[in-house]
């Protein structure tokens, strides 16, 4: 019976923070907890599937084109094969991500190393590139000029959990 609240309690916990996130023109609050704040990872930052935001070094291509349940072909993470997502109210090409403070909790950011070079697997077709966050000067992965996130949500390779009002799958 206690498993059964708990669950309850972390659905209206999350829904809270997807609310927030959600929500138009929202852009969480500036200086919040970062994931990757921990310091530099060997290679791409990426939360593991089994604890949701940790990093996890990378092995082979920064992103990889592989088929995820009823989504078709969608961009993974090399390092762990977890999808990664994009934010709508993010702005194409501006250098920045709206999704900062609370919001990064739940989405955290795909970073690599500075002086890398994000790199993409056999089906990426888009442009790779980076951006610096301005909360804590990580380097954020971008695709076609969009900053890349996972969802704290996602367990395991092939979940696609964080589809939601303004996230979206990234399709090659």
């Amino acid at each position: 019976m206690r498993d059964r609240y708990l669950t309850i309690a972390s659905a209206i916990l999350a829904g809270a923070v997807l609310v927030s996130c959600s929500s138009a023109g929202s852009s969480g609050s500036a200086g919040g907890p970062s994931p990757s704040a921990a310091g530099p990872s060997p290679s791409v930052a990426a939360p593991s599937p089994s604890t949701g935001g940790a990093s996890a070094p990378a092995s082979g291509a920064t992103v990889e084109a592989t088929a995820v349940g009823d989504l078709g072909t969608v961009l993974v993470a090399g390092s762990n094969g977890m999808t990664v997502y994009i934010f709508t109210n993010d702005v194409k090409d501006s250098g920045t991500s709206n999704c900062t403070g609370d919001c990064l909790v739940t989405w955290p950011a795909l970073t690599v190393n500075a002086g890398e070079t994000p790199t993409g697997g056999p089906g990426v077709t888009g442009t790779l590139g980076t951006i610096t966050r301005a909360d804590d000067g990580t380097i954020q992965v971008t695709y076609n000029g969009l900053p890349l996130y996972f969802f704290k949500g996602d367990s395991a390779p092939g979940d696609s959990n964080g589809v939601y009002t303004n996230w979206e799958a990234v399709t090659p």
